[in-house]
């Protein structure tokens, strides 16, 4: 079976991304800079593997409405070339891309894992967006967290992991290069 992952850059001060995330600012202001280990044309061997490994052991993707509404315009394709899952409350057509097919699911987050889970196959159930994260781990949703750790403090913006209630994690990985360290826990339940 698949599993569920959280994968989110992340600030010292918890910010996943900058204030005002909107099409102008996708990540909100200041929040790409969290993505520059990701994004640089000479990247360190280490974050290269890392994101390798993401990408291999993905089976499908999960999304929030928001980060959809801002992605795709950059995308132009699924972020991934897997099935996605918008979780929204607006209802709308399967929209399909060169890559793979969005699916928009209003029924919540366990309808919208079963439809996940189902399209991944053996792969992993990777989450996307701040809320969608916080949604998932709120319902016990989320079998491992992979934080990549970025030296800068935003500020403001949004929080990934915010009124939430207890939750124990043990550490399964660390990858530290010279620009963010990989951060990879399994959620205990």
């Amino acid at each position: 079976m698949s599993i569920v992952v959280l994968h989110k850059s992340m600030s010292l001060d918890g910010f996943v991304a900058g204030p005002n995330v909107g099409a102008e600012h996708p990540m909100g202001e200041g929040g790409m800079r969290l993505h520059d280990w990701l994004l640089t044309d000479r990247p360190d061997t280490r974050d290269k593997e890392v994101a390798a490994a993401v990408s291999a052991s993905v089976g499908a993707v999960v999304v929030g409405r928001r980060t959809f509404d801002v992605g795709v315009p950059i995308w132009e394709d699924t972020p991934y070339p897997v099935p996605t899952f918008v979780l929204t409350h607006r209802a709308r057509e399967e929209l399909v891309m060169p890559s793979a097919t969005f699916t928009f699911v209003t029924d919540g987050v366990e309808s919208c894992l079963k439809s996940a889970r189902l399209a991944a196959g053996n792969g992993d159930v990777v989450l996307m967006g701040a809320e969608t994260g916080r949604r998932f781990l709120a319902a016990g949703l989320v079998d491992e967290i992979q934080i990549n750790l970025v030296p800068v403090v935003l500020g403001n913006g949004l929080r990934l992991l915010e009124n939430l209630h207890h939750i124990e994690l043990e550490r399964i990985g660390l990858v530290a290069s010279e620009t963010v360290t990989h951060l990879r826990f399994r959620v205990l339940k």
